[in-house]
């Protein structure tokens, strides 16, 4: 039976264990349908060995747990904290006990750096690796209603039992082909705290829209900036202050009266009344107002007239070809639009940057440069210098 640990007193006592192994496993259970910010219902540790108290719940809901042992832990240089697809469970602590887990060890990034495809799911390695099956039964279930089924437990617990054997297997195969690096680098946007940030300043940049116009710009900034102030003060999504495409027809319309926020198709009911629409009229009006130097500024598209298709479609081969030689996904060594971008004469991007660069972005530039040529010899593709 999964024990669960209800007190601080006995998070302490763990987490003084886990100080002195190599590593601990870590999971959490989540709610943020309801919210804004993640409710954190659960955590789930395990220590590496195969005795049943070195896997524990940690119940975060108990009357006076704090989990400020668990935050000491997480800042304990001498052990690794491993996480599968870790960016949701490091948001959650950053914005609960404002710390990030260091070192850091991802197994969906380490899997995808020994070729196991791009982001793939705890299950596939848990059956690739570990030989097991999963009961993904309770992964839907209220993980805030107490007490939790044997069901909810032994679900939980199993995030972190099978992730020992990954985590021990990935990091082998890192050390073996010298691509710990690879990983480490990967990692540094996951431990980045700005990550974990979201500044209702730049909201807007995250709806998607085609216009440019500045001023539609401007006042969509403010609508979003409006949103996203009051979907923290609130604690609530925040969808449910206003959809993008609310945002999107309310840039477009630009309501100066009560009466024009009733003739939006889109807009809310409740939101057409009170404080919420004198909020938004403001909103509006400030982005109409604004002076044309201060409107926001899209990101700049690369010209696609310098766009050399016959280029491009030789960086899609080499893509293939470095992508199968070095075992990784070719998703994580450049996107399409890179290509395109480097095709256009573009020089900068995330392909031009560390392992990327080695395995793939120095040959796309001198592919590009004239100085190497493509010749296809069986199932393989080679590279022939021209200077």
């Amino acid at each position: 039976m999964p024990k669960t640990l209800t007190t601080t007193e006995a998070l302490a006592a763990f987490c003084a264990r886990a100080a002195n192994v190599p590593y601990v496993t870590v999971d959490t259970e989540f709610l943020r349908e309801r919210t804004y910010f993640a409710q954190l219902c659960l955590v789930q540790l395990a220590l590496p060995g195969i005795d049943e108290s070195d896997a524990v719940l940690v119940d975060p809901l108990a009357d006076g747990m704090s989990l400020a042992p668990l935050y000491d832990l997480f800042r304990n240089e001498n052990v690794v904290k491993v996480f599968h697809a870790a960016r949701q469970d490091l948001e959650i602590f950053h914005v609960d006990g404002d710390v990030l887990p260091r070192p850091l060890f991802d197994t969906q990034v380490a899997a995808m750096v020994c070729g196991f495809g791009e982001q793939v799911g705890y299950e596939t390695l848990v059956r690739k690796i570990a030989k097991a099956g999963l009961d993904k039964s309770s992964r839907f279930t209220d993980w805030s209603r107490r007490p939790l089924s044997e069901a909810q437990k032994t679900y939980a617990l199993a995030d972190v039992t099978h992730l020992r054997q990954i985590y021990e297997y990935l990091s082998a195969d890192l050390a073996r082909t010298g691509r710990t690096a690879w990983m480490q680098e990967e990692l540094r946007t996951l431990t980045d705290r700005d990550a974990y940030v979201v500044d209702p300043e730049n909201a807007w940049k995250r709806v998607k829209t085609r216009t440019n116009s500045g001023k539609f710009l401007a006042v969509l900034r403010e609508l979003a900036r409006l949103r996203e102030e009051t979907a923290q003060s609130r604690d609530i999504p925040r969808n449910r202050i206003m959809k993008d495409d609310v945002l999107v027809e309310l840039a477009s319309t630009r309501p100066a009266t009560v009466q024009d926020l009733g003739k939006s198709r889109l807009l809310q009911r409740e939101a057409r009344k009170g404080d919420m629409a004198e909020a938004i009229l403001a909103a509006v009006k400030r982005g109409v107002e604004m002076d044309p130097a201060d409107h926001p500024k899209p990101a700049a598209l690369p010209d696609r007239s310098a766009l050399n298709p016959a280029l491009a479609d030789l960086l899609r081969v080499l893509l293939k070809a470095k992508a199968e030689e070095a075992g990784v996904a070719q998703k994580l060594i450049a996107s399409s639009a890179d290509l395109d971008g480097i095709a256009c004469g573009g020089r900068e991007g995330l392909w031009a940057r560390g392992w990327r660069k080695e395995v793939f972005g120095n040959d796309a530039l001198r592919l590009s440069n004239g100085e190497i040529a493509l010749s296809a010899k069986g199932q393989q593709v080679k590279i022939v210098p021209l200077r």
